[in-house]
């Protein structure tokens, strides 16, 4: 199978880099107040708070670009093609024919951000297919365009 031909939002990246810095902050943070707060906390809670902040900060640098790179998606009249994943990669390929509803879902980061992530619910006992990091204006584009070609499909999608 090939790659997807198209990438996501370059404003993905600073989602996700924003997504990191919240979600090690409150490692940190916690990690932090124990350390401060405790009359003698043990040394192992000092390592543990260095790797944390360590850790974190690469993560932060790495993933979303990382994952920049890997996010593809396409749309053909025939399916939709997603590649995602930084570390374990997902290929997925929803024929039209078998597509039963098509949402967008827009959190608090994508409004910001002018982002949306399509969700492609079909029949698949594997779930739905998803294209986060979408311009706004290209996920409503999608969702359109997958909308007129699923009503000009024939089969049952199931």
């Amino acid at each position: 199978m090939r790659a997807p031909a198209n990438l996501v939002s370059k404003r993905a990246i600073i989602q996700w880099t924003l997504q990191a810095v919240i979600g090690w902050a409150v490692v940190v943070v916690g990690q932090g107040l124990v350390v401060l707060l405790a009359d003698a906390p043990p040394g192992w809670l000092r390592v543990t708070l260095a790797v944390s902040a360590v850790v974190g900060v690469v993560h932060v640098l790495v993933m979303p670009r990382w994952r920049y790179r890997v996010h593809r998606w396409e749309t053909t009249g025939d399916a939709v093609f997603t590649r995602s994943g930084w570390i374990n990669e997902e290929w997925r390929l929803a024929p039209v024919s078998r597509i039963q509803t098509v949402d967008t879902a827009r959190g608090p980061l994508q409004q910001l951000l002018k982002l949306a992530t399509v969700t492609v619910t079909t029949a698949s006992a594997q779930g739905p297919v998803k294209i986060a990091g979408l311009d706004e204006d290209v996920a409503a584009r999608i969702v359109d365009e997958l909308a007129a070609t699923t009503q000009a499909t024939p089969g049952d999608a199931t």
